[in-house]
Protein backbone atom coordinates (compact mmCIF):
# COMPACT_ATOMS: atom_id res chain seq x y z
CA UNK A 1 0.00 0.00 0.00
CA UNK A 2 2.89 2.36 0.74
CA UNK A 3 4.03 2.39 -2.88
CA UNK A 4 0.51 3.29 -4.02
CA UNK A 5 0.32 6.49 -1.96
CA UNK A 6 3.91 7.79 -2.10
CA UNK A 7 3.17 9.85 -5.20
CA UNK A 8 0.60 11.83 -3.23
CA UNK A 9 3.16 13.05 -0.66
CA UNK A 10 4.91 16.41 -0.90
CA UNK A 11 8.70 15.84 -1.02
CA UNK A 12 9.43 19.20 0.66
CA UNK A 13 10.24 19.66 4.34
CA UNK A 14 7.19 20.26 6.53
CA UNK A 15 7.55 21.95 9.91
CA UNK A 16 5.09 20.12 12.13
CA UNK A 17 5.55 22.83 14.76
CA UNK A 18 4.63 25.56 12.31
CA UNK A 19 6.39 28.40 10.50
CA UNK A 20 8.20 29.63 13.62
CA UNK A 21 10.41 26.52 13.41
CA UNK A 22 12.67 26.45 10.37
CA UNK A 23 14.26 23.22 9.17
CA UNK A 24 17.50 24.30 10.87
CA UNK A 25 15.68 24.57 14.21
CA UNK A 26 15.20 20.79 14.39
CA UNK A 27 18.05 18.47 15.42
CA UNK A 28 18.00 14.68 15.36
CA UNK A 29 17.99 12.77 18.65
CA UNK A 30 18.86 9.15 19.47
CA UNK A 31 16.99 7.77 22.49
CA UNK A 32 17.60 4.09 21.76
CA UNK A 33 18.35 1.83 24.70
CA UNK A 34 21.91 1.48 23.40
CA UNK A 35 22.46 5.24 23.35
CA UNK A 36 20.86 5.97 26.72
CA UNK A 37 22.91 3.15 28.25
CA UNK A 38 26.09 4.70 26.85
CA UNK A 39 25.07 8.03 28.36
CA UNK A 40 24.20 6.37 31.67
CA UNK A 41 20.90 8.22 31.47
CA UNK A 42 18.46 7.03 34.14
CA UNK A 43 15.10 7.49 32.45
CA UNK A 44 13.18 6.29 35.51
CA UNK A 45 13.91 9.64 37.17
CA UNK A 46 11.07 12.03 36.39
CA UNK A 47 13.06 15.01 35.08
CA UNK A 48 16.23 13.25 33.90
CA UNK A 49 15.15 13.24 30.25
CA UNK A 50 13.82 16.79 30.41
CA UNK A 51 17.16 18.04 31.78
CA UNK A 52 19.11 16.04 29.19
CA UNK A 53 17.00 17.44 26.35
CA UNK A 54 17.55 21.02 27.50
CA UNK A 55 21.33 20.49 27.55
CA UNK A 56 21.25 18.60 24.24
CA UNK A 57 19.35 21.32 22.39
CA UNK A 58 21.61 24.01 23.81
CA UNK A 59 24.71 22.12 22.69
CA UNK A 60 23.29 21.60 19.18
CA UNK A 61 21.86 25.09 18.80
CA UNK A 62 18.39 23.67 18.12
CA UNK A 63 14.89 24.54 19.22
CA UNK A 64 13.35 21.06 18.89
CA UNK A 65 14.65 17.49 18.65
CA UNK A 66 13.17 14.71 16.53
CA UNK A 67 13.54 10.98 15.96
CA UNK A 68 12.56 7.60 17.23
CA UNK A 69 10.80 5.65 14.47
CA UNK A 70 11.31 1.89 15.15
CA UNK A 71 13.73 2.82 17.92
CA UNK A 72 14.06 0.26 20.73
CA UNK A 73 13.94 2.16 24.01
CA UNK A 74 14.43 1.53 27.71
CA UNK A 75 12.24 4.60 28.35
CA UNK A 76 9.19 2.36 28.66
CA UNK A 77 10.67 0.14 31.37
CA UNK A 78 9.38 2.52 34.02
CA UNK A 79 5.72 1.74 33.28
CA UNK A 80 3.92 -1.60 33.64
CA UNK A 81 1.56 -0.34 30.91
CA UNK A 82 4.05 -1.66 28.34
CA UNK A 83 4.23 -5.16 29.82
CA UNK A 84 6.53 -7.07 32.16
CA UNK A 85 6.61 -10.47 30.46
CA UNK A 86 9.33 -12.06 28.34
CA UNK A 87 11.65 -9.82 26.35
CA UNK A 88 10.01 -10.65 23.00
CA UNK A 89 6.56 -9.67 24.29
CA UNK A 90 7.46 -6.45 26.12
CA UNK A 91 6.47 -3.38 24.15
CA UNK A 92 9.57 -1.22 23.71
CA UNK A 93 9.88 -0.48 19.95
CA UNK A 94 8.61 2.99 19.07
CA UNK A 95 6.19 3.21 16.10
CA UNK A 96 5.99 6.97 15.68
CA UNK A 97 8.28 9.94 15.33
CA UNK A 98 8.76 12.12 18.41
CA UNK A 99 9.34 15.86 18.36
CA UNK A 100 10.69 17.08 21.70
CA UNK A 101 9.99 20.74 22.44
CA UNK A 102 8.49 22.90 25.18
CA UNK A 103 4.90 22.45 26.33
CA UNK A 104 2.48 24.82 24.61
CA UNK A 105 4.16 24.53 21.21
CA UNK A 106 1.65 24.41 18.34
CA UNK A 107 1.21 21.25 16.26
CA UNK A 108 0.22 21.28 12.57
CA UNK A 109 -1.00 18.51 10.29
CA UNK A 110 1.09 17.89 7.15
CA UNK A 111 -2.08 16.82 5.30
CA UNK A 112 -5.59 18.25 5.13
CA UNK A 113 -8.15 15.96 6.68
CA UNK A 114 -10.81 15.71 9.34
CA UNK A 115 -11.01 14.77 13.01
CA UNK A 116 -11.55 11.01 13.23
CA UNK A 117 -11.53 10.76 17.03
CA UNK A 118 -10.00 12.09 20.22
CA UNK A 119 -9.40 10.82 23.74
CA UNK A 120 -7.51 11.54 26.94
CA UNK A 121 -5.46 8.37 27.48
CA UNK A 122 -4.73 8.47 31.19
CA UNK A 123 -2.45 5.46 31.88
CA UNK A 124 0.99 6.24 33.31
CA UNK A 125 3.28 6.36 30.28
CA UNK A 126 0.35 6.64 27.85
CA UNK A 127 -0.40 9.41 25.33
CA UNK A 128 -2.52 11.67 27.48
CA UNK A 129 -4.70 13.88 25.23
CA UNK A 130 -4.68 12.47 21.70
CA UNK A 131 -6.14 13.31 18.29
CA UNK A 132 -6.50 11.03 15.28
CA UNK A 133 -7.03 12.63 11.87
CA UNK A 134 -8.40 10.90 8.78
CA UNK A 135 -6.96 11.78 5.36
CA UNK A 136 -8.12 10.86 1.87
CA UNK A 137 -5.07 9.90 -0.24
CA UNK A 138 -6.20 9.04 -3.74
CA UNK A 139 -8.40 5.97 -3.37
CA UNK A 140 -7.05 5.24 0.12
CA UNK A 141 -7.44 6.52 3.64
CA UNK A 142 -4.52 7.33 5.87
CA UNK A 143 -4.69 8.21 9.56
CA UNK A 144 -2.35 10.40 11.57
CA UNK A 145 -2.11 10.31 15.36
CA UNK A 146 -0.98 13.20 17.56
CA UNK A 147 -0.22 12.21 21.15
CA UNK A 148 0.83 14.06 24.33
CA UNK A 149 -1.24 17.15 23.60
CA UNK A 150 -2.79 19.60 26.03
CA UNK A 151 -6.24 18.97 27.49
CA UNK A 152 -7.35 22.29 26.04
CA UNK A 153 -6.74 20.82 22.58
CA UNK A 154 -9.53 18.30 23.11
CA UNK A 155 -11.98 21.15 23.67
CA UNK A 156 -11.10 22.88 20.39
CA UNK A 157 -12.40 20.32 17.90
CA UNK A 158 -15.46 18.26 17.08
CA UNK A 159 -15.53 14.83 15.43
CA UNK A 160 -15.72 15.20 11.65
CA UNK A 161 -14.37 18.76 11.68
CA UNK A 162 -12.23 19.63 8.65
CA UNK A 163 -8.56 20.39 9.32
CA UNK A 164 -6.44 22.63 7.08
CA UNK A 165 -2.68 23.16 6.91
CA UNK A 166 -2.94 26.82 7.94
CA UNK A 167 -3.94 26.49 11.59
CA UNK A 168 -2.62 24.40 14.50
CA UNK A 169 -4.47 21.18 15.12
CA UNK A 170 -3.45 21.38 18.78
CA UNK A 171 -0.82 22.27 21.37
CA UNK A 172 1.61 20.19 23.39
CA UNK A 173 0.82 19.30 26.98
CA UNK A 174 2.93 19.37 30.13
CA UNK A 175 4.24 16.28 31.88
CA UNK A 176 1.29 16.55 34.30
CA UNK A 177 -1.16 15.58 31.53
CA UNK A 178 0.92 13.88 28.79
CA UNK A 179 1.57 10.51 30.44
CA UNK A 180 4.40 11.90 32.61
CA UNK A 181 6.99 12.51 29.89
CA UNK A 182 9.16 15.47 29.00
CA UNK A 183 6.93 17.56 26.69
CA UNK A 184 6.89 16.23 23.15
CA UNK A 185 4.69 15.24 20.23
CA UNK A 186 4.20 11.61 19.24
CA UNK A 187 3.32 11.68 15.53
CA UNK A 188 2.32 8.39 13.91
CA UNK A 189 0.88 7.29 10.56
CA UNK A 190 -1.59 4.41 10.38
CA UNK A 191 -3.11 2.69 7.37
CA UNK A 192 -5.85 0.74 9.17
CA UNK A 193 -6.92 2.21 12.51
CA UNK A 194 -9.48 -0.57 13.07
CA UNK A 195 -11.90 0.08 15.91
CA UNK A 196 -9.59 2.35 17.88
CA UNK A 197 -11.01 5.67 19.05
CA UNK A 198 -8.52 8.39 20.00
CA UNK A 199 -5.90 5.75 20.59
CA UNK A 200 -3.68 3.28 18.75
CA UNK A 201 -0.58 1.36 19.91
CA UNK A 202 2.47 3.58 19.62
CA UNK A 203 4.95 1.01 20.90
CA UNK A 204 5.34 -2.59 19.71
CA UNK A 205 6.86 -5.77 21.02
CA UNK A 206 9.37 -7.69 18.93
CA UNK A 207 6.72 -10.37 18.44
CA UNK A 208 4.21 -7.98 16.81
CA UNK A 209 6.66 -5.73 15.01
CA UNK A 210 6.14 -7.10 11.48
CA UNK A 211 2.43 -6.26 11.65
CA UNK A 212 2.87 -2.78 13.08
CA UNK A 213 5.77 -1.87 10.81
CA UNK A 214 3.54 -2.65 7.79
CA UNK A 215 0.53 -0.77 9.21
CA UNK A 216 2.47 2.23 10.55
CA UNK A 217 4.84 3.64 7.89
CA UNK A 218 7.68 6.02 8.69
CA UNK A 219 6.16 9.44 9.56
CA UNK A 220 9.15 11.08 7.93
CA UNK A 221 7.52 10.28 4.59
CA UNK A 222 5.44 13.41 5.27
CA UNK A 223 7.83 15.55 7.29
CA UNK A 224 11.00 15.00 5.24
CA UNK A 225 13.59 15.56 7.95
CA UNK A 226 17.11 14.96 6.71
CA UNK A 227 18.34 11.57 7.94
Amino acid sequence: MLNLIKDHFNPSFFSILGPSYSEAAYVSLDLSDKKTSELNLDLSTEFALQDYLADYLKSKGGKAAYGGYLEKRSLYDRSSYFGESSRSHKRNIHLGLDVWVDAGAPVYSPLPGKIHSQKDNLNFGDYGPTLILEHDIGDFKLYSLYGHLSRETLRIHKIGEEISLKHPVGYLGTNQVNGNYAPHLHFQLIFDVGDYIGDYPGVSSETDLDFYRANCPDPNLLLNFKT
